[in-house]
């Protein structure tokens, strides 16, 4: 169905996205450059580049006051040359088809790149998940896969928690799903709770990729984790779990942030004490013996390593001419536009993209899926030893080429993606 590039937000406004800066913006011109230097033409461009299916759903809501307020809900398969898609589901205020678009299709890239058998997908609701109880998000989560359900499945299109969203939130979905099947489909949704089908690892497994590919990185330079320093933009799901991981490598984590805003220690935070105080107060905010600072000045701490793993954009042609670390490891989704790539490749920063650095989470998803699909589950040390290999394997292969090929890291992980996509359509030819 035919939808418009910026659909009316929940209050009746349109959503104008800065061109320049918006997540579609950034996942196009990464695409344009790697089509260049495959050197595809126009025709085989255009289809990589288009979504093959879009939805965009009503999800009304019946508050816990009996008002009832209709959200709006997407799902986007962007491509399933390889495989069933594969994306998570997000909630936040600021959701728009376009957004999701780029998530679906940075998805495509980031699965191939790691070589799991799935094409890229995303899905959300412009819905602020602060602003309702957990019986009003659970009636969301319900009523949205209802909708979308012809398009999901363990076969199909299988989702995986979000921003705003959580493990709890994938239950939901299994359940909605598997009712209205007849029968119990774990492999419905991938980072669910152990206790109905999920798998060991999945909660870190994003931050681990994180920690694998920055200590790959380093080691790519001579320098180990323990040596530097290190600041963590976001402290959710993946910011807060890959600045644990970090200081248990030995590394001086000396800020982080949230939506709230940001502390620093330049001899190192607490980060146990840190996670205490976040579980207490809901913010890194406020936290003892270290000083207030913004997202935007942890950007351009004098650290050796960044790590933005908040939301997407936040390094821009004017934040990237700021930033002092040697190294930058993508955490979030598209952090960096392309004039923000622009800049930090020409001041030498090593940068390695969110496609790779955070492919964790979808590797050990891939992983729930295969034990769903088998009713087989491995141990924990199992998944972390395959995560790592997978991990490391394709950094690897990444920088080789970024080698070999005088281009950057994105340039080389973009190159490998869209090439094995590209590969997968072409062997299959096009139907009719």
């Amino acid at each position: 169905m035919a939808l418009p590039s910026s659909p009316p937000t929940p209050d009746g406004a349109t959503a104008q996205p800065d061109p320049g800066t918006a997540p579609l913006a950034t996942a196009q011109a990464q695409l344009a450059r790697a089509v260049e230097i495959l050197g595809y033409d126009h025709d085989l461009h255009e289809v990589l580049a288009t979504p093959r299916r879009e939805l965009r759903v009503a999800v009304p809501l019946r508050r816990d006051d009996g008002r009832v307020r209709v959200f709006t809900g997407y799902r986007v398969q962007h491509n399933i040359s390889r495989g069933p898609g594969k994306g998570g589901l997000r909630y936040a205020a600021g959701v728009d088809i376009d957004e999701v678009r780029a998530l679906a299709m940075w998805m495509t890239w980031k699965c191939a790149v790691v070589d799991v058998p799935y094409g890229g997908a995303k899905g959300g609701v412009t819905i602020d998940p602060h602003a309702h109880s957990a019986a009003e998000l659970e009636r969301v989560t319900r009523r949205y896969t209802s909708e979308i359900m012809p398009m999901i499945g363990p076969e199909r299109d299988i989702m995986a928690p979000d921003i705003g969203t959580n493990e709890q939130t994938m239950a939901w979905v299994m359940d909605t799903y598997s009712v209205n099947q007849g029968f119990t489909i774990p492999a419905v949704t991938t980072g669910k709770p152990l206790a109905v089908g999920g798998s060991l690892g999945r909660p870190t497994a994003t931050s681990q990729g994180v920690v694998h590919t920055a200590r790959a990185a380093l080691r790519a330079d001579g320098v180990e984790l323990s040596e530097v320093s290190a600041a963590v933009q976001g402290f959710g799901k993946v910011g807060s779990h890959t600045a644990r991981l970090l200081h248990e490598a030995g590394t001086r984590v000396v800020a982080v942030s949230d939506e709230h805003g940001g502390v620093r220690r330049d001899d190192g935070l607490d980060v146990p004490a840190l996670l205490e105080h976040v579980a207490g107060t809901g913010s890194v905010t406020g936290f003892a013996d270290a000083d207030p600072l913004t997202n935007t000045d942890l950007l351009a701490l004098d650290v050796d390593l960044l790590v933005p793993a908040a939301v997407e954009g936040v390094l821009d042609g004017t934040t990237a001419a700021n930033v002092k670390a040697r190294w930058v490891v993508e955490g979030a989704n598209g952090p960096t536009t392309s004039e923000g790539d622009r800049i930090l490749a020409e001041r030498g920063i090593v940068v390695v993209p969110d496609i790779l650095a955070n492919a964790g989470g979808v590797v050990v998803s891939y992983f729930e899926w295969v034990q769903a699909n088998q009713a087989y589950w491995w141990t924990e040390g199992e998944i972390a030893e395959r995560l790592e290999q997978r991990m490391l394997a394709s950094h690897a292969a990444v920088s080789a080429l970024a080698r070999a090929e005088s281009v950057t890291l994105r340039e080389a992980a973009m190159t490998i993606g869209v090439r094995r996509v590209a590969e997968a359509h072409l062997i299959r030819g096009l139907y009719p």
